[in-house]
Order: structure tokens, then sequence, then C-alpha cells
């Protein structure tokens, strides 16, 4: 998602990498961000889209004028990263509108939002650019929380979220959370820095079906008091690991619900439906009671 270099895009255009950057210079399109080593970074959906009108009019100054009103390709991860670097409020909104109407609510937060935002995600360095994706992501996302619909089921979700502002992961949390209450569920993302003791009214309001860890700003074995706590409170509760909150250390049974938080939300839903399955009365299949383990017990 980090586009196209300097290069490649004079290559699709049939042009010298020279010349490119003369059209930059003169017409500021098509406009490249810049990576971490300050190479030119071209959206390819620009190129694409200056390439069909230079195609069409064999005028430069038509060409790009005309793929400029033409919405500079189809909105794309690429597009928004672009809008992104150029600290571009209004074209960020525009090309997630754009989305909405071409693609369903959840593959633009998956295609194009989560994919844009970590476009400028560096393990190694806090960038201007990647602040603003990260900040611009989570309002966008709040601002949708807002208008969800009302429950229409009665499982009830306890996100756990032990990341921290700009961190990734809390991107993917918030759309986890967004995902999972547009499919009818109760939900409520908390930190688990809370004391346990402190959560007794949240969880008695929710009861909750499953716990959602995520993020990975917090050790194992607070974690699993944590774990311990919740199900002291609650009793018998599904646990799961989204995006590898829960290190993989072979003792542990938590189900991981993968990277994404589409497949997130199917993996949750099929897993719950056969819990509610398994303890119906007619399945043959009693349930069991919880077993409420120390927290240095595998759980």
């Amino acid at each position: 998602m980090s586009g196209i270099r300097t290069n490649a895009a004079a290559v699709m255009l049939g042009i010298s990498p020279n010349t490119l950057r003369s059209w930059e210079r003169r017409y500021g399109f098509p406009q490249p961000h810049r990576s971490q080593g300050g190479h030119r970074q071209y959206a390819l959906a620009e190129i694409e889209a200056l390439k069909l009108t230079l195609a069409e009019t064999h005028n430069v100054s038509s060409a790009i004028s005309l793929a400029r009103e033409r919405g500079e390709g189809p909105p794309s991860a690429s597009r928004l990263a672009a809008a992104f670097a150029a600290f571009d409020e209004e074209l960020s909104n525009r090309v997630l509108e754009e989305s909405l109407a071409l693609r369903s609510f959840e593959r633009t937060v998956e295609e194009v939002l989560l994919e844009g935002v970590a476009a400028h995600d560096d393990t190694h360095h806090r960038t201007a650019e990647y602040e603003f994706a990260w900040r611009h992501a989570t309002g966008w996302l709040s601002a949708l929380k807002r208008l969800s619909p009302p429950a229409s089921r009665g499982d009830g979700i306890m996100i756990f979220d032990a990341s921290v502002p700009c961190d990734i992961d809390a991107v993917f949390a918030q759309a986890l959370e967004l995902i999972l209450r547009r499919e009818g569920l109760r939900t409520l993302l908390l930190t688990p820095s809370i004391e346990t003791a402190r959560l007794g009214h949240a969880l008695r309001a929710l009861d909750p079906s499953a716990v959602v860890l995520t993020g990975r700003r917090v050790a194992l074995d607070s974690i699993g008091r944590l774990v311990y706590g919740v199900r002291g409170i609650v009793g018998e509760v599904a646990v799961f690991d989204f995006r590898g909150a829960v290190p993989d250390t072979g003792a542990s049974t938590v189900c991981r619900l993968g990277e994404t938080p589409v497949a997130a939300r199917d993996l949750l839903l099929r897993k719950l439906d056969e819990r509610r399955a398994a303890r119906a009365p007619d399945s043959g299949h009693p349930s069991r009671p919880v077993s409420l383990s120390p927290p240095s017990a595998a759980w």
C-alpha cells in the first residue's frame, strides 16, 4: 500500500522520470507522498487515471484536468493514504464517502480505511502523516459508532484493548467494535488497566457472552489475572484473541480470531452459535461448569 516509485510510474505513462517530476512541479499532479526514506510514492489510481486521459486527449494539461475531474481514479487505500500524506482532511473524507457508495461499509473499513492508515505505519518511527491518519480514522469510526442501530442480539461482547494512542491495533479494535455493533451485538470496549474489582458493575450490565483481548501492551500474567477476575464475576465466558494480544506459548486455549475485523466477526459469531447449541437441553451435550483456574494456569 506504499504506492509505486517514480521509475515504475514513468514506465506506465511512457515518459521519463524527469518528465514526471516536472509535471508534479508544474501541475501538482500526480501528487506523490514520501516514503520513510524520502522517495516519491505515487498512488496507482492516479497514474492509471492519467494514463487513460493522456490516451484520450494527447495533451498533458487537458489530461491532468480530466483526471482530476474524474476524481483521480476509484476510491482506494492508496488514494486515502495519499490524502493522509497531504494532511487533507476534506479529501480523506471524500475518498471514504466515495468508497461507501461503491463498497459495503465493512469493505470500506478493511480495504480502504485500515489499509490507508497501515500504509503510513512504521514500527520504528512515528511520523506526522501516520498520526494524522490514525486520528482521522479513529474520529471517523467514532462518528459512525454513534449512528449504529440498536442491538438486536442477546450476546454482549466485552473488548479489552491493551493498546495505547496511535497504536495501529487501537484502530483495528475500534473497527472490530463497530462491525460487531452493526451485526446487532452489544459491545463495551475498555482497557485491561481497570482494576478487576471496579469492573463488576460494567460486567453485570453487559453480561458478556465473550471477552475479546486485543492490543499488545500488557503482559501475559496480567491477561491471565484479568480473565480469571472476569470469570469470577460473570461465570462462563468465551475468551478470544484478536491480532495477537495473547502470546502464543502453546499453553493457552484461547481462540484466535485473526488479523481483520470482518473475519474476526464471522468466527466469533460461529463460535458463539456453537456454544449455544452445545448448551441447548436437547443437544445431548450438557454444559460443563466453568473452572476458575488460578491465573498461572492455562486458560
